[in-house]
C-alpha cells in the first residue's frame, strides 16, 4: 500500500515496484487519515508512507497501524532534511525508513527485507540521529552489555548498522536463519520486545561508537 500527498509521487512508486515483478500495490491514500482507514480494510503486508502529510502526519498514521495491525509492516519515506523524525518513527513503530532520494534498487531491496520482518535503517542515519541519545540509562545499559557473549555483542553491532540478516551471517559465515535465532536470543536476554527497541538500546550502549560511516 502507497501513502503520500503526491499523486506523482505514488505513481512513480506505484510503477517501479509493479514492474520488479513480485509486488502488488493493493491501495493507495493521500493523507495520513486515509492511510489508516484504509489500511484497515486492506490489511497490507508492507505499506510505504511519506513522513509530512496533511490531515494526520505519518509518525501519527503509522503509530494507529501497527497498533491496530500487528503484522503489517511500515516502510517510512522522507526528504533529506526530515532524518530527525528517524527516532519518532522508531518508537511509532516503523521497520523501515528510507530517504526519497534512494535509488530503484535500494527501495526494492529494502521492501523486500521490510516484507520479511527484517529491520531497515541506513546505519548513517542511525549514528547521526541517535547520537544524543546516550545518557541517563547508559549504567543500566552497561550492565546488559556484559551480560551478552562476544558473539552476540558483534552479531547486534553489525544489526544495528543495519545489516540484514543475509549481510551478516556472509560476513560471519553463518546461514540467515542463524543470526535471526541470535536476534530473537538477544532480544529475549535482554527482555526487549521489539527489534526497533534492540537498536536503540545498541546505540544507548554504546555498540556504534567504534564504527565509522562509510566503512
Amino acid at each position: 500500500m502507497l501513502v503520500d500527498d503526491h499523486e506523482i509521487m505514488r505513481d512513480g512508486l506505484r510503477e517501479v515496484l509493479q514492474r520488479a515483478g513480485d509486488f502488488d500495490v493493493v491501495g493507495q491514500a493521500g493523507d495520513g487519515a486515509a492511510a489508516v482507514r484504509v489500511a484497515q480494510s486492506l490489511r497490507p503486508d508492507v505499506i510505504i508512507m511519506d513522513v509530512m502529510m496533511p490531515l494526520k502526519n505519518g509518525i501519527d498514521a503509522c503509530r494507529e497501524i501497527t497498533e491496530m495491525l500487528p503484522d503489517t509492516r511500515v516502510l517510512m519515506l522522507t526528504a533529506a532534511s526530515e532524518e530527525d523524525a528517524v527516532m519518532e518513527a522508531v518508537a511509532a513503530g516503523a521497520t523501515g525508513y528510507l530517504q526519497k532520494y534512494s535509488g530503484k534498487d535500494r527501495l526494492l531491496n529494502t521492501v523486500r527485507d521490510v516484507a520479511q520482518g527484517e529491520y531497515r535503517l541506513p546505519a548513517d542515519v542511525i549514528r547521526r540521529v541517535f547520537a544524543g541519545i546516550r545518557g541517563t540509562a547508559q549504567s543500566k545499559a552497561d550492565t546488559g552489555v556484559r551480560r551478552l557473549t562476544a558473539r552476540e555483542r558483534e552479531i547486534l553491532t553489525l544489526f544495528a548498522q543495519g545489516l540484514s540478516y543475509a549481510k551478516i551471517a556472509e560476513t560471519r559465515g553463518n546461514q540467515p536463519v542463524t543470526i535471526r535465532n541470535a536476534i530473537y536470543g538477544i532480544q529475549n536476554k535482554l527482555g526487549i520486545e521489539t527489534k526497533q527497541g534492540l537498536v536503540v538500546w545498541a546505540v544507548r550502549s554504546g555498540l556504534l561508537d567504534d564504527y565509522q560511516i562509510g566503512r
